[in-house]
């Protein structure tokens, strides 16, 4: 019998920084139901779903930031996407940003369960941007300044939604352009990755100039190797539309292990795509060409965990 899941990419419009989350909640929840009207069983929304992304804002004091930042899950404001999964019975990936007791401070994701429970939480590991303010940029972009560095890992679970039992972990956003974070997660039997973000459509760096389709391009085509070479279906899924006048550019996808795109958001607002995935279809990628009991060769990759950056190779010198 087919392992099959429903899974909804629950893609948010943009969330201004004077809209409080009651709002962004309540645009949820009826995403929630539509997802229900529509027989999903597992709902994914984005990286920092319950407010702006305000990393690109600069705050010279950073304790000042922290009324962005969430200190419970579920809290008042968060209640109403518990209480609707329960109803429903649907299980939900929120993306947000958490301040633990003892005050650190990190870029999240948890996967909660039709009932209502915690099943996994994940904190960003790869964070990009700057901490300090930049006046090169047009656009902050102040992750480093916020967050620190997540320090669970890259973990998987095995746990029942939609009927079924299946291998479940996520990423967020950077996350995702780095195939170490994959192979972390592929070497974990993972069949489903849930990856939150908000990704600029221009890159405000001012290190050079990047064509606007490529923006999207890099992203897809990120998502899409990273579910073929670890044999695993992925949902990847933005905030898009003018957000506190910054572009987003959304594009949010459900891929399968072949890396094919099986569903896609096409418009910046909210918008739920979905997507019946067959977890038999794990099954191909794993037992042949990335059969990693059979064909990695670990001895010969020293470089990817002891090494930051890179080195220039030998000069050849000649005979």
């Amino acid at each position: 019998m087919s392992r099959i899941i429903t899974v909804g990419a629950a893609q948010l419009g943009p969330i201004q920084r004077a809209e409080g989350r009651e709002i962004a909640v309540a645009r949820m929840v009826r995403l929630m139901e539509r997802a229900h009207a529509r027989g999903v069983e597992l709902v994914v929304f984005p990286e920092l779903a319950l407010t702006t992304f305000f990393p690109r804002h600069y705050l010279e004091n950073i304790a000042d930031a922290d009324p962005w930042f969430e200190s419970a899950m579920p809290s008042n404001e968060t209640a109403p996407l518990f209480a609707a999964a329960r109803r429903y019975n649907i299980g939900f990936h929120l993306g947000y940003a958490e301040r633990t007791e003892d005050g650190h401070h990190y870029n999240t994701a948890i996967l909660v369960s039709p009932a209502g429970e915690i099943l996994l939480k994940y904190r960003k590991v790869h964070l990009p941007g700057h901490a300090a303010f930049d006046p090169k940029r047009a656009v902050q972009h102040l992750e480093k300044r916020y967050f620190e560095v997540g320090n669970l890992g890259f973990p998987v679970i095995r746990a029942p939604m939609g009927g079924i039992e299946l291998n479940m972990g996520m990423l967020i956003c950077n996350d995702r352009r780095w195939p170490e974070a994959w192979r972390v997660l592929g070497l974990q039997s993972v069949e489903l990755v849930m990856c939150g973000y908000n990704t600029p459509s221009l890159n405000q760096s001012a290190a050079g100039f990047e064509a606007h389709h490529l923006r999207v391009f890099h992203s897809h085509l990120s998502v899409q190797s990273g579910a073929y070479q670890n044999a695993t279906f992925a949902v990847a899924v933005a905030k898009a539309g003018t957000e506190d006048g910054c572009e987003l550019f959304g594009h949010s996808i459900i891929v399968n292990p072949q890396g094919e795109i099986m569903a896609q958001a096409t418009s910046w607002d909210d918008e739920l795509v979905t997507a019946d995935c067959n977890l038999d279809m794990c099954t191909l990628g794993r037992t042949t060409i990335f059969n990693f009991a059979a064909h990695r060769r670990p001895e010969a990759y020293a470089r990817i965990t002891s090494q930051v950056g890179a080195e220039q190779p030998e000069v050849w010198q000649g005979k």
